[in-house]
């Protein structure tokens, strides 16, 4: 491959024997049906080697496939090609006067690439990202189209999949009517008012709630409260409304992000935390990950309150959201509430992975799911215990895939077994 291919982030090039984007799903087909190692790369916004094909195989990028988005007013569903991101997708929902249940705080990602990681928005009655879809389109390593829907006994493996069923073309997701968005920023929520018994209260307060530290001192610096202007306005007493806009990363300035002081506005201006004209940084950072049961969350942040000074000379920012519980087999979320912790690192990854590993060694006892697109360094072998329906996914990856085509060392580790 002559052509050099990076991540976003540019911490992971990508070895591969050949790059391709096929303009139409015919020729995407018949490339895979010859090839016997492959790999599809999204928007590239995971941050380790989950889309590595290895110098033998071939990375597929979907980039140049028509960027299908067929809405469907009277069943209220949007069919999306493989290749398309969230921000795109959103308009033309939007021009048809419906709307996305949730988006990412990053609106520039493919939504194919999303919800295979296991990526999520935001809110205590919020699923995941995969919790949208209805159906997935999959080309298999003959080059043949199968399309598990929900309802279908192989649909809990089909979707969060981590692209080791077959390449995605299409994804059926279901919509609502379009509705508005009113964010508001309050600043510096102390630990203490959480370890009060009021988590649930705080990340119930609104649709949508995120808390940000950089773990310089103990609590919050930021609480971003994302309320639906068609339901009942809560309260937020716990913290003081921001006197300025926002921005997730200490310092940096708010212009990047979607607007504050609780102007309304459409769903998809408000949801993410960043506008979608913008790319809110340069790539420089990495990121991990962790989805833990949400019951354990007061303590989970008291542990991290506990390492402060380890994790705050290598962060940039942490966030704390929450997501409701799942149905994918491999999903972070599966089976339970949970709260997520995501920390944007500094880009510098020998200095990093040591904190990543005392991270994950005091949330160990809380059985922490790494986000599968994150830095993250728990051995495959200690996640399986984490994942009861890990052994119908295996099977499943068999049945569609029994030479291993789509697989890699990434994987394999996941599957185990």
């Amino acid at each position: 491959m002559t052509e050099s291919v990076t991540n976003w982030a540019g911490n992971i090039t990508y070895a591969a024997k050949e790059l391709h984007r096929p303009r139409t799903v015919e020729a995407l087909r018949a490339l895979v049906a010859e090839s016997s190692r492959v790999r599809v790369l999204g928007s590239g916004h995971s941050f380790n080697d989950i889309a590595e094909p290895g110098a033998d195989g071939v990375l597929l990028s979907l980039a140049a496939l028509p960027p299908v988005i067929e809405v469907d007013t009277e069943e209220r569903t949007v069919r999306v090609g493989g290749g398309v991101r969230y921000a795109e997708l959103a308009r033309e929902v939007h021009r048809h006067g419906l709307a996305l249940a949730n988006m990412a705080s990053l609106p520039h990602i493919s939504v194919a690439g999303s919800v295979a990681t296991g990526t999520h928005g935001s809110g205590v009655g919020n699923g995941p990202l995969s919790s949208s879809v209805r159906a997935v389109e999959l080309v298999t390593a003959d080059g043949s189209t199968v399309t598990p829907a929900r309802g279908d006994e192989r649909f809990g493996g089909a979707v969060t999949s981590l692209g080791a069923l077959g390449v995605v073309t299409a994804l059926t997701l279901d919509l609502e009517p379009a509705y508005e968005v009113e964010q508001r920023v309050f600043t510096e929520l102390p630990l203490e008012v959480l370890d009060s018994g009021t988590f649930d209260a705080v990340m119930a307060a609104a649709y949508s709630v995120s808390l940000f530290t950089d773990w310089r001192e103990p609590g919050f610096r930021q609480v971003w409260v994302k309320h639906r202007t068609d339901r009942p306005r809560t309260d937020f007493p716990w913290a003081a409304p921001a006197a300025e806009k926002m921005h997730p990363v200490p310092g940096m300035p708010g212009v990047n992000c979607t607007e504050q002081f609780g102007v309304p506005g459409p769903w998809h201006d408000r949801l993410p935390h960043f506008r979608a004209e913008f790319t809110p940084s340069s790539g420089a950072e990495l990121q991990s990950e962790y989805l833990l049961p949400r019951e354990t969350a007061v303590d989970v942040l008291r542990a991290l309150d506990g390492i402060r000074e380890t994790v705050a000379p290598v962060l940039q920012t942490c966030e704390v959201r929450t997501v409701a519980a799942e149905e994918q087999w491999i999903g972070p979320a599966y089976g339970r509430d949970t709260v997520a912790v995501h920390f944007t690192w500094i880009e510098d990854t020998p200095t990093v992975l040591p904190v990543v590993r005392r991270v994950e060694e005091v949330l160990a006892p809380f059985a922490p799911r790494p986000h599968w697109g994150k830095v993250f360094t728990t051995p495959p072998a200690e996640l399986h215990d984490r994942y009861p329906r890990l052994p119908d996914f295996r099977a499943l990856v068999r049945e569609l895939d029994p030479e291993g085509t789509f697989g890699n060392a990434f994987v394999r580790g996941v599957l185990g077994g």
